[in-house]
């Protein structure tokens, strides 16, 4: 197993399923985060597989004779595809010579005198035997630059003039008229007959071209059909060839010497010898195996293939060698891998796969032909049987909303890869990621890695999945690490990268985004945001929010405070009723309430008005990991308790008070950790977080110092009372077996003054009661119809 594929064993089974299943519709579709080595990975096991496989047919188009718009589709055995486009070419170039020279050979000029010879021989014998008769009866067959026409004869065999002839007894001149019109009926079914002899002719030398044509490329072809002979489709095509140069060779004859066979190649009928051509779209001579075709731009032209065009004329024409195959063509017989994202993102691209998949045949044709906006007659090549594994690689959220908003996705691509963003960090996982490294930095020609060096890169892909205990597959930002960590070692002369080399590679990651995050930090040290780490307050605490900066996240403190009075029981959030809140950051309020309710007012009326906020906060807010934080703040004006501002504070809560973990638990520790150190660090300062988040826990080396120098602390809190009891420095106090609480502790102090604000509310509606009553005793004015 090769070590892109570190805890991806998943996804590397199901990629072998879907190369393996020879099925229609098993298409696959890899899903994961980009950077998780999905394309490295499917590329390894496709030309693993591919390998194990021969490589398919070649694929070629040939001229139709017999419907030029239709080219023909013919399938070779691999690498004779190219070999017949070459021998076709040197048939078209020996063509050119032969028909010249077989026309301008002596044998043909001889052939074709004789025939004409004949036929002048017989026509002139016509008009002579019309002649002589005429002659015998004194008439004369005169030929004029207007044709033939009869004269009366003198006495010399003369001709006579019209005032020689106005001389005649007209008995002579009627019987000469008679005999003119006789002769020229004779003479007008000589000239019908005539043109018969001459096609007679005409087609004696057609088919004595036919007979030189014949001998001038029969060689040629037969030469073709030894090379081809077991394969009948070439075969074929070699016969039609044979009988269209039969047929159109005259006119191949008559073709400009300078015609380079594409011009004149179109279907509007003139002829070339680039009809006999052969484009073959798909060769795989130089292949031993399948094919495996990864198409970076998957437009729709570049998918299912074009039909290029010329102008001629001013008009554009096509024809079949104009042809040009697309990403299936070449992926025939083997794999085909696609970006999904690109795929969907460029028109008709997703539905020509679809199309070529569900009827398993390529059929190359432009846009406008496949949805009836082409309104000239248009070239249909045969379409090109289809048998390809498609591999699509993309986004989660992609495949999720494909898989139901298009009802054809589930039958084509049956099998999903999902590759994991992290794995478990063990002893066994470390040690593969240690060579996984030592692979990439190989591959990527970098200098070796020292012990010291992959142990801090371990830690660093346990912090980029913000738990100790597992790993980042994120092989893209890994990779970028050990670039950038060998050219600080470069910078330095180390031979072997070391520790320091990839900490200056990591805190130059951080600084060149953290422009944002250091002018926050520099208006709340200018007391432009107010946040306070020392001394104390009621009902104020440090909150800790989280920023996302594409690949960046930081934390910064942010000030929580609340506020109650006499009311109906409600918590009000400010930042929902200022639509500044999102839901989750709702609920959060809503549960902290629940909380209140079920723990201090299972006897009497919750009675109070509560407000929160988030002070100084001028964006949305969302998440619930501030509803801990909120509870204490609310917790500490109801009881009249200051809250220690050197404390930090985040997690969510549940109903029975127990703390929730939260994420990015690092970056707030570390926010809240850069302002007290700033402003200088007391031993009293620290974040309170929920004690499922230790194991989450991958921090910065000076916090980590801090801590064990006793000048920072973090505090792991289970629950509500732990965390008010750190905050205030007041036990939080227990319910004994009597279901009291001791006096003088904070959920004693909450109890009284939220049973005080009950009595309170309690009196103020006694009397308004007592007036409703009378009221209702004396009756309402209208009640006995008076106005």
């Amino acid at each position: 197993m090769f070590p892109e594929v570190l805890g991806q064993q998943r996804a590397v089974e199901a990629i072998k399923l879907a190369i393996s299943v020879q099925q229609p519709g098993y298409n696959l579709f890899v899903l994961g985060e980009q950077g998780s080595g999905r394309h490295s990975v499917v590329r390894r096991l496709l030309d693993a597989k591919a390998a194990s496989e021969s490589a398919p047919s070649d694929w070629c188009y040939v001229n139709n004779f017999a419907e030029p718009n239709k080219p023909r589709l013919l399938k070779i055995p691999a690498g004779r595809g190219g070999l017949l486009a070459r021998d076709m070419e040197q048939f078209v170039a020996e063509l050119s010579r032969a028909i010249p020279m077989a026309f301008d050979s002596d044998e043909y000029q001889a052939r074709i005198a004789a025939i004409n010879g004949v036929y002048k021989e017989k026509e002139e014998t016509a008009l002579q035997e019309l002649g002589k008769s005429a002659a015998a009866e004194g008439i004369a067959l005169v030929r004029t630059p207007r044709g033939f026409v009869f004269a009366p004869l003198k006495a010399d065999e003369e001709a006579m003039s019209p005032e020689e002839f106005d001389k005649l007894p007209d008995e002579r001149k009627e019987r000469i008229g008679k005999l003119i019109e006789t002769y020229g009926e004779r003479l007008s079914q000589l000239m019908l007959q005539l043109p018969r002899w001459r096609r007679e002719a005409q087609a004696q030398i057609k088919d004595a071209s036919r007979d030189t044509l014949g001998i001038a490329a029969g060689h040629l072809i037969d030469e073709l059909k030894e090379r081809y002979h077991d394969l009948a489709e070439v075969l074929a095509f070699l016969d039609e060839v044979m009988r269209d140069v039969v047929e159109v060779g005259e006119q191949l004859r008559e073709q400009p010497k300078n015609d380079d066979g594409l011009a004149t190649l179109v279907m509007t009928g003139s002829i070339s010898q680039a009809r006999y051509r052969v484009n073959s779209i798909v060769a795989n001579s130089e292949a031993s195996v399948a094919p495996v075709v990864f198409e970076d731009n998957p437009i729709h032209p570049n998918l299912v293939g074009r039909i290029d065009q010329i102008a001629q004329l001013g008009t554009l024409v096509t024809n079949f060698t104009l042809i040009k195959p697309g990403a299936l063509h070449r992926a025939n017989g083997g794999y085909l891998v696609l970006d999904a994202l690109k795929v969907l993102s460029q028109p008709y691209a997703w539905e020509g796969l679809k199309r070529a998949l569900r009827s398993s045949q390529v059929r190359i044709e432009s846009v406008g032909q496949a949805y009836g906006l082409v309104g000239t007659v248009p070239l249909e090549p045969e379409p090109v049987p289809l048998t390809v594994k498609v591999v699509l690689i993309g986004e989660r959220r992609i495949y999720y909303l494909l898989k139901a908003v298009d009802p054809d996705f589930a039958d084509l691509f049956k099998i999903a890869a999902d590759f994991e963003s992290d794995l478990v960090r063990d002893a066994k996982n470390t040690s593969l990621y240690a060579e996984f490294v030592a692979t990439l930095a190989h591959d990527a020609g970098l200098r070796p890695f020292n012990r010291e060096a992959v142990c801090r890169l371990v830690e660093h892909s346990a912090r980029l999945c913000s738990d100790a205990q597992r790993l980042s597959a994120n092989r893209r930002q890994m990779a970028d690490l050990l670039q950038e960590a060998n050219h600080y070692a470069a910078g330095v002369s180390h031979a072997v990268v070391q520790r320091e080399d990839v900490d200056a590679a990591l805190e130059a990651q951080v600084r060149r985004v953290d422009r944002f995050r250091s002018r926050l930090h520099d208006e709340i040290l200018r007391d432009n945001l107010l946040i306070s780490v020392i001394g104390e307050r009621i009902g104020q605490v440090n909150g800790l929010s989280v920023i996302a900066l594409d690949d960046f996240q930081f934390a910064q403190p942010v000030r929580i405070t609340a506020t109650a009075r006499i009311g109906e029981g409600g918590v009000i959030d400010i930042e929902r009723e200022a639509d500044l809140g999102g839901a989750i950051h709702s609920k959060g309020v809503m549960i902290l309430a629940s909380f209140l309710g079920a723990r201090y007012a299972r006897a009497v009326p919750l009675s109070l008005s509560a407000s929160v906020v988030f002070e100084q906060s001028y964006g949305p807010v969302e998440g619930d990991s501030a509803s801990l934080a909120e509870l204490c703040a609310l917790m500490s004006d109801l009881a009249d308790l200051p809250i220690r501002q050197s404390l930090a504070v985040t997690g969510s809560v549940n109903q029975f008070g127990d703390v929730q973990a939260v994420g990015a638990v690092n970056e707030k520790i570390e926010g809240f950790f850069d302002i007290c150190c700033a402003r200088g660090l007391t031993g009293g300062q620290g974040v309170l977080i929920p004690s499922a988040n230790v194991k989450h826990l991958m921090l910065r080396q000076d916090v980590l110092n801090a801590c064990a120098e006793g000048k920072f602390h973090v505090y792991a809190v289970h629950n509500v009372d732990e965390t008010i009891e750190l905050l205030t420095g007041v036990p939080a106090g227990e319910v004994g077996a009597d279901g009291m609480v001791p006096e003088g502790t904070v959920n004693f102090l909450v109890a009284a003054e939220l049973t005080e604000l009950s009595a309170i509310r309690q009196a103020f509606t006694a009397p308004a009661r007592r007036q409703a009553r009378n009221r209702g005793k004396g009756g309402h004015p209208l009640a006995d119809g008076k106005a």
